[in-house]
């Protein structure tokens, strides 16, 4: 009897298969073994949780678990297959050869078909299935269709009916153990003379479903009589499989013409989606992925690596330019197209995402009108916040240096628009690189000086976006002027201003260099005042945030002192909220280490008694500062 326990069972022995398992296959069996088996393994907590939810609904939950062992009992002969040691080339010749690789191809295109269409069967009514696991099962189905599409094209009604019939059989074999009546001999002749390749089909998709001959000459026959039903009276070939509606034809013949023919180098498919990358990028694990995909992955609230299940040290996309570069060289001289960004996410692109109206619009940056120009960078400004395909779209059709020169319009709306269009295309990593080379960086400074408040702001959010890139941030940070301006908005902006300022000068702080710069660009004074402000959510939580970065460099940490930064430090540790009186103590002991000054100041100020409490009750990092504080502190007592 299928069950969920059968299943668990099932997915370990085929995740344990390895390469040395795999040994004497040939290419590609051995390839597209190994691929199956590791997106099997990652259905090991959907089939824990299945066994886990108990019988629920038992009809419908037990007749999905038997859909489920169906397909991975199939997924488990086909791996089979490649244990089996591969004929000699001697004992089969080149015919031969491609024959058998025609016919393992099909198996797995059903054994992919078959497991995709039961993990889109799963009744989520029936089973607690959590967030992380269904975005495992969503990922896995993905790359399931992925592998379909690579394998060509093929009437997947032909499935449809096998799989129903086979469903059938499965239904009704606990309640009959006959053996299927033979077919006369006519049939089979029947069979052989007109239906050879929808045989072979169905003899091939019985064998990995573990079914009789009996049962694949019923099914043949069944699916024969199916096919004939639906032809039309126009078919000049009613007998002939191949005779669909025109609807199907088309379709059958769009993916037919699909490019199938050159064979993708591995490093050149994204593991997530398969298919040859357009924007390779790195993640902190050292895998490569396209960056739509992965970027899906991470918003999803995933935090591993999906192809080695490491825990991702941080979330940065670092773009691979030489796999980019290998990749385009590689099309150029396979003589086909290089990749260009399709509804690979399957979602229909906007109007935005038409190339002809993007370019259209970009023409109209440089106008003689000052009308169309505003016009232009106001909808290029909601284009490229909609889809990240706007955003590659209006970066190749050159709108990021019209919209540069844009920046030092007089309208103070068109440049609002500008600076805010900018702003949008760098979310694009790529485009970061870009704007900063259309030499975007002294322009924004102006605006971030001189421009509408909003247009402020946006400017501060745009240095922010473009510093994410740390090469950026030394360029951005020694540029003249663009410190002082972040300090001014932080100092004199609306809420939002101080806000977008706040992270910025945090971001650009991280390079050494920069922290003296916000110094002497006079960035204690709006701290020192953020600090005694309660009045503006998250201020006090921002100031923090920046001196926390600033303190680890010597002048700046002389500089917080002088500034008497540390009695509000003291009353945070009082009064303040937990991760401000973690930040607060973290602070506290940067500046009193190899400082006994800072370290009796302290203490006059009675900094021990919360102190104390902190080490009892903050978070485990606060304890940790606050005992070694406390520590600092007895030492200089007993000195």
């Amino acid at each position: 009897m299928a069950t969920a326990e059968a299943a668990a069972e099932i997915v370990r022995e085929i995740a344990a298969v390895g390469a040395a398992d795999l040994a004497a296959a040939a290419e590609p069996l051995r390839t597209d073994c190994l691929r199956l088996a590791r997106k099997v393994s990652l259905l090991s907590h959907l089939v824990a949780e299945v066994a886990d939810a108990g019988e629920g609904n038992a009809a419908a939950s037990a007749a999905w678990v038997r859909e489920l062992v169906r397909a991975l009992e199939a997924a488990r002969r086909f791996v089979a297959l490649g244990r089996r040691p591969a004929p000699p080339p001697a004992a089969a010749g080149a015919s031969d050869q491609d024959a058998i690789c025609k016919n393992t191809a099909l198996q797995f295109k059903y054994v992919t078909w078959q497991l995709q269409a039961a993990l889109a069967n799963l009744p989520h009514s029936c089973f607690q299935i959590s967030d992380e696991v269904q975005e495992e099962v969503d990922l896995v189905r993905a790359q399931l269709r992925r592998e379909m599409e690579k394998k060509g094209g093929f009437d997947v009604t032909v499935f449809i009916k096998v799989y129903d019939i086979l469903a059938q059989i499965d239904n009704a074999a606990p309640q009959s153990q006959q053996p299927h009546q033979q077919p006369e001999q006519s049939q089979m002749e029947k069979f052989s003379n007109d239906h050879l390749e929808l045989q072979n089909v169905v003899s091939l998709v019985s064998e990995i479903s573990g079914l009789s001959k009996s049962d694949m000459t019923k099914i043949t026959s069944e699916l024969i009589e199916g096919l004939q039903n639906v032809e039309t009276p126009e078919s000049p070939k009613p007998d002939n499989v191949d005779c669909q509606s025109s609807d199907e034809t088309k379709s059958s013949s769009r993916e037919v013409k699909k490019p199938e023919s050159v064979a993708i180098p591995e490093d050149f498919r994204c593991p997530i989606s398969l298919e040859l990358m357009r924007d390779p990028v790195i993640v902190s694990t050292g895998q490569t992925y396209e960056r739509a995909f992965i970027q899906r992955w991470i918003d999803c609230g995933n935090r591993t690596c999906p192809k080695t299940q490491q825990k991702l040290q941080n979330l940065a996309l670092t773009p691979n330019y030489v796999l980019r570069s290998l990749i385009l060289q590689w099309c150029e001289e396979k003589g086909i197209e290089p990749p260009s960004r399709s509804k690979s996410d399957g979602s229909p692109l906007e109007v935005g995402g038409n190339r002809l109206a993007i370019e259209a619009l970009v023409r109209n940056l440089s106008s003689s009108s000052l009308d169309e120009r505003k016009s232009a960078a106001a909808e290029i400004r909601s284009l490229a916040k909609k889809s990240t395909d706007n955003r590659i779209l209006l970066a190749e059709s050159s709108a990021i240096p019209a919209l540069v020169k844009l920046l030092s319009s007089k309208d103070l709306k068109t440049q609002e628009h500008a600076v805010t269009a900018l702003l949008n295309l760098s979310i694009y990593d790529q485009n970061k690189e870009l704007i900063v080379v259309a030499g975007a960086i002294v322009p924004i400074i102006q605006v971030l000086r001189m421009g509408s408040m909003e247009a402020r702001e946006n400017a501060a959010a745009a240095i922010f976006s473009l510093s994410l890139i740390d090469d950026n941030k030394i360029m951005i940070g020694s540029t003249p002027g663009v410190i002082e301006a972040l300090v001014e908005l932080l100092q004199s902006g609306s809420s939002r201003g101080k806000k977008d300022a706040a992270t910025a000068l945090f971001n650009l702080c991280i390079y050494q260099a920069n922290k003296v710069r916000a110094v002497r660009a006079g960035i204690l004074v709006p701290l020192i005042r953020m600090l005694q402000d309660s009045s503006r959510n998250g201020a006090i939580d921002e100031a923090l945030t920046i001196l926390s970065v600033l303190v680890s460099h010597h002048e700046c940490k002389t500089a917080i002192s002088k500034a008497h930064a540390i009695p509000f430090l003291i009353d945070l540790l009082r009064s303040g909220q937990a991760r401000n009186k973690e930040n607060a103590a973290a602070i506290l002991l940067a500046l009193c280490k190899k400082d006994a000054e800072n370290l009796a100041c302290i203490g006059r100020l009675g900094a021990q008694i919360p102190l104390t409490e902190l080490a009892k009750t903050g978070t485990d990092r606060a304890k940790r500062k606050a005992t070694s504080l406390l520590e600092h502190l007895s030492k200089l007592q007993v000195l």
